[in-house]
């Protein structure tokens, strides 16, 4: 009798730890998939701000905080090129070829600049280190952009990567104390033709939330949960009552 209430009370734990499994992986996807649906809301909000109105310059963030309400929307903005700071973004990929991402300060005010991402160039398949020469208009300067983060961070292979007008990231604490000025928390994107024209795409994407990791988490996570399930019924249940019928 004691044997007896021993394995059952082993059987009972069993099952509880099943459960428990159970909830849990299927917990997980649940949370996997709230964490898609959060990306695509995301994803959707990006692309309906896109079609507003432009912004003026005074909407323009000065702090991170205030970054996330205003991504992707467009504002127009007025300053002075700070040209000789020009720098080009190596490894930025267009169409599926490799160049550069052109990128300039634009003074606003005195002491206060933002980094604009100016277009796209393609490299110099014979001469890596040559650079488009992109001219820019003297005085003041006026064009319409898109609020975007920060140039994305790409790895550097070596310390030269990180210094002189080729560079395959920028700090913007660093830049800022090279400039001398104060730059807000974001880069813009411009769309508008400059004057001077140049030969730069300007046709910048919507950055993809990774919806799909997220996704195949969620499935990965059922699939656990459902695999868990089918062995516990055919190890607890259905296994033993075929070796009792076939005894």
């Amino acid at each position: 009798m004691c044997k007896r209430m021993k394995r059952r009370r082993a059987q009972w734990l069993v099952w509880l730890g099943v459960l428990v499994a159970m909830a849990a992986t299927a917990r997980l996807g649940i949370w996997q998939l709230d964490r898609a649906a959060q990306k695509i809301a995301i994803e959707r909000a990006w692309q309906e701000r896109a079609q507003l109105a432009p912004l003026p310059m005074a909407a323009l963030p000065r702090d991170a905080a205030d970054l996330a309400a205003l991504l992707h929307r467009r504002v127009v903005v007025e300053g002075r090129w700070l040209s000789r700071h020009t720098l080009y973004l190596d490894n930025r990929v267009h169409d599926g070829a490799a160049g550069f991402v052109v990128v300039t300060p634009l003074l606003l005010a005195p002491g206060d600049a933002v980094l604009v991402q100016r277009g796209w160039a393609p490299r110099d398949a014979g001469d890596r280190t040559r650079v488009p020469a992109m001219p820019l208009a003297d005085g003041s300067a006026r064009l319409e952009a898109r609020i975007a983060i920060w140039p994305s961070h790409r790895l550097a292979l070596s310390p030269a990567a990180e210094s002189g007008p080729i560079r395959q990231n920028l700090d913007s604490a660093q830049l800022a104390r090279d400039l001398g000025v104060a730059l807000r928390p974001l880069s813009l994107q411009q769309l508008s033709a400059p004057e001077p024209a140049d030969a730069l795409q300007r046709d910048w994407p919507v950055p993809v939330q990774d919806v799909w990791k997220n996704q195949g988490y969620a499935l990965q996570w059922f699939a656990l949960c459902a695999l868990i399930a089918g062995l516990a019924l055919w190890y607890g249940w259905i296994s033993p009552r075929r070796r009792g019928q076939e005894g």
